[in-house]
């Protein structure tokens, strides 16, 4: 008997050692737009941990360019006033590793002029371990509002984006967009334009064939149908460099959108039909391989079985 609970114990420290080499990740920090001033502040580093599921032993991986980034780790105080003075520690050579040792809260911020204050700033919440995953939970009805005006890029405006298209998708990422919901694109005139386009238009960054284009700024668009939209630009290479925005219009609240904003009248150039978006949101990402997990309860059953039989 104490031969099968020794080997018993053996098995289980097998799998478990197992279970936490598997577990391990490395995030690295903002994904291609790597650690630097993000371009439409700190919610780009807020909306990429968003993704992402931090867990004791996993690794972040910083990359930056050693003397014009750095990262430190800070208390929650300095991270909230982008206080520099005293962080808990600071690496300026890059790209820097950090591995996260203990469960709880972390803060980092950039310490050099003003990087913090401009939106080079993470905090992320790490848990003992990954845990199962939570059942599905009955979506929370949009509560009714009037129609809203968004200011696409707010202080940007439209334009091609500092760090390339990251800048749209985070401005988009925290907004709901309803129909009769209205975008209004500012941009200087005869240096950019407004095209709507087809999906298939927007992915490959082709505008020879457009839904509509608009010339005149501000654009003011009105959401009319619910569906997917895509913007862009038909000047050379702006799309390639980041001048796009994608979004998802779901059915209209109570309320009677304003009968006085409209769709502008696209430019002769183009088509004057309304732009006929894709039906339906965007198809939710597919769950993550549960195989690692497969993987060590078939090992941990083996030698399982191996230890009995060395027993017998």
């Amino acid at each position: 008997m104490a031969k099968v609970c020794v080997a018993i114990a053996t098995v289980l420290a097998v799998a478990a050692l197992l279970q936490t080499s598997t577990a391990q990740t490395t995030h690295v920090v903002g994904d291609s737009l790597g650690w630097l001033v993000p371009p439409g502040g700190k919610i780009a580093y807020e909306t990429w941990a968003d993704m992402q599921t931090f867990v004791v032993g996993d690794i972040l991986m910083f990359n930056f360019t050693t003397g014009e980034q750095d990262v430190a780790r800070v208390t929650k105080e300095a991270f909230d006033s982008c206080n520099s003075t005293s962080p808990i520690f600071l690496e300026t050579t890059g790209p820097f590793n950090y591995t996260l040792d203990a469960a709880g809260e972390y803060y980092f911020i950039g310490t050099m002029d003003r990087h913090c204050f401009f939106g080079q700033k993470l905090a992320i919440n790490v848990s003992t371990s990954a845990g199962p995953t939570p059942s599905p939970q009955a979506p929370t009805p949009t509560p009714a509002r009037g129609p809203v005006t968004y200011i696409v890029g707010d202080d940007l405006g439209w334009l091609v984006p500092p760090g390339g298209y990251i800048a749209y998708e985070t401005w988009a990422y925290d907004k709901t967009f309803l129909v009769g919901d209205v975008l209004v694109f500012n941009f200087e005139n005869k240096t950019q334009d407004v095209a709507v386009v087809t999906e298939e238009a927007y992915d490959s960054c082709n505008t020879t064939t457009t839904l509509a284009v608009y010339r005149t700024s501000p654009v003011k668009y009105t959401l009319t149908t619910a569906g997917e939209y895509f913007f862009t630009s038909t000047f050379s290479r702006h799309c390639f460099f980041g001048q796009k925005l994608a979004i998802n219009v779901t059915a209209s609240s109570s309320a009677t959108p304003p009968s006085t904003t409209t769709a502008p009248t696209p430019s002769s150039s183009s088509s004057s039909s309304a732009p006929s978006p894709t039906a339906g949101g965007p198809s939710a990402p597919p769950p993550e391989s549960s195989a690692p997990a497969r993987a060590i309860f078939g090992v941990s059953s083996t030698l399982l079985l191996i230890a009995l039989a060395l027993v017998h």
